[in-house]
């Protein structure tokens, strides 16, 4: 008999719902901006010496509030450089959320914005199509790379756009976060299609290496409380656990073994830890800075 669990991302708008619900439980986007304010400086020192544009791609760069936060650091290294942003983001909600917070943003006068709604992929075989490779100062690619087909071939190939002083950022779920755990042991249980898969920090040090790129890797920590999960019927609960999943209506749909071995994982230590009688689950990050 057919398996009735499908992929989250088969519903893009409770993919998107799940995704908010996770980015308001986690400290993700907290991490990530101090992960910005302390390190990124020393990242992009060097990436418009000598230039009157910077040019930066943003891919799958969501709703944008990270983008213009390393757009702001940008500007604080560079002050007065034309800034030309280009983002990559196939989903027109988060476009439109996106071009909401700009609207809202002061200081970007500088800034010229250009959204493709896209994929990695549709981008760069319009680019491909087009013959004219355009070169960037600082590609980031920042929690993305599970929704490409190919992952080596798709960082290779937007490392190839790197100037020579440029910097790729790569974020994505740390080799020692729970997601670790969750993934490797019950991954190949989940219905990921052929719509996305697991990589961690851990996977992607060893696609650069085995490419030959320099690369730095930082882990940054990051939680989230996810003891919704733990009370049956609870709305946030099912919405996190689809997100932990990748699978749509996880509660209902996995077959109660399943079900049981997964909730008794995401207690164990390796995934998250009790904290003042909260389930706090283990979202570290791993942020790789790839030389040119």
């Amino acid at each position: 008999m057919a398996s009735p669990m499908k992929n989250l991302l088969t519903d893009p708008a409770r993919y998107l719902q799940a995704f908010r619900l996770f980015l308001a439980k986690s400290t993700e986007h907290q991490s990530m901006q101090e992960f910005v304010e302390r390190q990124l400086p020393a990242v992009i020192d060097s990436i418009g010496n000598g230039k009157s544009t910077i040019n930066i791609l943003s891919i799958g760069g969501g709703s944008g509030e990270i983008d213009l936060l390393i757009i702001s650091k940008v500007q604080a290294r560079y002050p007065g450089v034309t800034i030309n942003n280009e983002v990559v983001e196939p989903s027109a909600d988060q476009i439109s959320k996106y071009k909401e917070r700009v609207a809202k943003t002061s200081n970007l006068e500088n800034v010229k914005f250009t959204w493709h709604e896209e994929t990695a992929y549709e981008f760069e075989s319009r680019m491909n199509a087009e013959k004219k490779p355009k070169k960037w100062d600082f590609i980031h690619m920042i929690q993305m790379l599970y929704y490409v087909k190919d992952i080596p071939a798709t960082v290779r190939y937007f490392h190839s756009l790197l100037e020579t002083q440029a910097k790729l950022l790569i974020i994505l779920v740390s080799g020692t976060s729970g997601w670790e755990t969750l993934w490797k042991k019950y991954g190949s249980s989940f219905p990921l299609g052929d719509l996305c898969c697991y990589v961690s920090s851990a996977d992607m040090k060893k696609i650069l290496d085995s490419v030959g790129l320099k690369y730095q890797l930082h882990d940054v920590p990051s939680h989230m409380d996810i003891t919704s999960c733990f009370i049956e019927g609870d709305k946030d609960g099912e919405l996190l656990l689809d997100f932990l999943t990748e699978t749509y209506k996880f509660s209902k749909t996995a077959p109660p073994e399943l079900k049981r071995q997964v909730m008794e994982e995401l207690r164990k230590p390796q995934c998250s830890e009790e904290r003042d009688g909260k389930v706090v689950f283990n979202n570290n990050l791993g942020v790789l800075v790839v030389e040119p």
